[in-house]
């Protein structure tokens, strides 16, 4: 295969209003989703007011995209094209030229005629089909709806690709409303049109493009190395892989970052997490740190190589971890024990392990009460026991630890963090609410999983989810309130949870008045809690006391 260099690649200059004229832009599925944040869009916005005050054209970036083929839409014929680089800013250049539109006024002569103008560019004759489409991992067309309704379908959203866009949609709209009380519409979409401008590949050959991709994203532009190690692992099938056996590999692995981009898309940010874990899975030696994603990416491409069997594992192996960290991230109760990095490298390396599903969740208990009782009860930070975690999770995966012995090891790592030397007594539990919420919500959901086994009836998921999915403190009830500045206010023994809109609710009432509410909670800590105050009337000093034993005795033999 030749190089990028020694193609003919023909890069074009252009306008945004000539790049987006007689093409139509499609986002394939093995492509990340819509990922631009506040930060980003503000720098947009941010070089549009700069080419309003200087008069000079702004260069924008570079865009790479594989050709597809030629479609006639009514009298018009366009060229469909794949974005490989550049999506994220055309995206949001085609959401504000939306939000621009919506704000022009139909019975005035010029905008009227602007206005008719951005609604033919962006949806096309057949009044269906859009100058881009989100077609990567959009299941709740919000992207579309705005495109061509200019409806910001907030409520709709699922992913953090959705919020992002509804989020963009609003920013975008907000940047137009302020520009129109200080200058004209016109104004803004001539700079769009005329004075921003970019780069332009289009690539018919996908032998080709990957390499290109790869060549412009090495001189140190904002691109996630998850996205680059994708570019690179193409381009080598293309290069290094007989024809006959190149088509079956690409769709394989194009099915592979399928997956993972719609795992990432419900939250972004686990991909550089699993491109770390993926790459220190494979070192040939026993690691006593994470991989950065530099290193990772590095790594995973030398292990590549040329032949399609070790190009394809590193796909499927990066799918494998990145659905393992979705999981992970998605379960709330082992969410919350896992700030720590290295920690969650173990959890992952459990999961990645294939046992059945007694052996996991035996062994991931044991993973919580250890962590949980190093990281949260006994105050260590993210700087302690980072060679003890990585080595063992690099043992559990690469080296095919027995579940006795990953027991065993994980017992050890915990050993010098022995239950009833760092908590020597109730006193410890004095303040468990000012900067300790999570870590609380945490250990008072272990305590209700303890009532309901006690009681031999489940645990209310459903008032657990609403309490998981909110921040901890909405959901912490303190039984005698704050404003009452008792000296026992944030002991454990006078909180308790409360589905965040209930709790809310409540404000500063008194405990006797809130006793109802509890009794009615379908939480069984704040319902013993209701029947105590009911039984007593009133709810005071001691009885603070006797809860927090109560719980501490809880804590003592769960986690020694």
């Amino acid at each position: 295969m030749q190089t990028p260099t020694s193609v003919n690649l023909s890069p074009m200059h252009l306008k945004i209003g000539g790049l987006l004229t007689g093409r139509l832009f499609r986002v394939p599925e093995y492509q990340r989703a819509y990922a631009w944040g506040a930060r980003q869009r503000s720098d947009l916005f941010a070089d549009i007011m700069g080419v309003k005050e200087t008069g000079r054209e702004h260069f924008m970036a570079t865009v790479v995209a594989l050709g597809r083929n030629r479609r006639l839409i009514g009298a018009d014929e366009f060229t469909t094209v794949e974005i490989v680089d550049g999506q994220q800013r055309i995206t949001t250049l085609v959401v504000l030229l939306k939000a621009i539109e919506k704000a022009l006024d139909p019975d005035d002569r010029m905008e009227g005629k602007i206005k008719r103008e951005i609604q033919d560019l962006l949806v096309k004759d057949d009044a269906h089909s859009l100058v881009l489409l989100q077609t990567n991992h959009d299941s709740s067309n919000v992207f579309p709806d705005y495109i061509r309704n200019g409806d910001i379908k907030a409520d709709q959203a699922r992913t953090a690709a959705d919020t992002n866009v509804v989020n963009a949609a609003t920013e975008c709209e907000e940047f137009v409303l302020q520009w129109k009380l200080h200058s004209p519409l016109v104004e803004l979409v001539a700079i769009i049109r005329n004075q921003l401008s970019l780069i332009y590949h289009e690539i018919p050959d996908e032998a080709t493009v990957y390499r290109v991709f790869e060549v412009l994203n090495s001189r140190g532009l904002d691109v996630k190395w998850i996205d680059k190690l994708k570019s690179q692992l193409m381009a080598s099938l293309f290069e290094y892989v007989e024809h006959g056996t190149r088509q079956e590999a690409v769709r394989e692995m194009q099915d592979y970052w399928r997956d993972i981009y719609r795992i990432l898309g419900q939250r972004g940010d686990l991909g550089d997490e699993a491109l770390r874990f993926t790459g220190t899975f494979y070192m040939t030696w026993e690691p006593k740190r994470i991989l950065g994603q530099e290193d990772a990416v590095v790594g995973l491409v030398a292990s590549a190589g040329r032949q399609v069997a070790t190009i394809a594992k590193v796909g499927a192996d990066l799918k494998a971890v990145v659905d393992a960290v979705g999981k992970l991230n998605t379960n709330a109760r082992l969410r919350a024990v896992t700030k720590i990095l290295h920690a969650r490298f173990v959890a992952t390396a459990i999961m990645l392990r294939g046992f059945d599903t007694a052996t996991e969740e035996n062994l991931l208990g044991m993973w919580e009460r250890v962590t949980f009782r190093i990281f949260s009860l006994g105050g260590a930070d993210a700087r302690n026991k980072i060679g003890e975690y990585v080595g063992l999770a690099y043992r559990i995966y690469a080296r095919g630890l027995s579940p006795q012995r990953i027991l065993d090891d994980l017992e050890a790592i915990g050993a010098n963090y022995k239950i009833d030397e760092i908590i020597k007594g109730p006193d410890y539990w004095d303040n468990c609410y000012e900067g300790w919420t999570e870590e609380l919500r945490y250990l008072l959901f272990r305590y209700d999983e303890h009532l309901a086994q006690l009681a031999g009836q489940p645990l209310s998921f459903t008032q657990w989810n609403k309490i998981w999915l909110d921040e901890p403190s909405r959901s912490i009830e303190h039984i005698t309130p704050q404003s009452a500045e008792a000296d026992y206010t944030h002991e454990l023994g006078n909180l308790t949870m409360l589905p965040p809109r209930i709790n809310s609710s409540l404000q500063a009432d008194a405990p006797t008045s809130k006793a109802e509410t509890y009794l009615t909670s379908g939480l069984l800590g704040t319902m013993a809690v209701g029947l105590a105050i009911k039984n007593a009337d009133q709810w005071d000093g001691e009885m603070v006391r006797q809860r927090t034993l109560r719980i501490h005795e809880f804590v003592l033999r769960e986690w020694k």
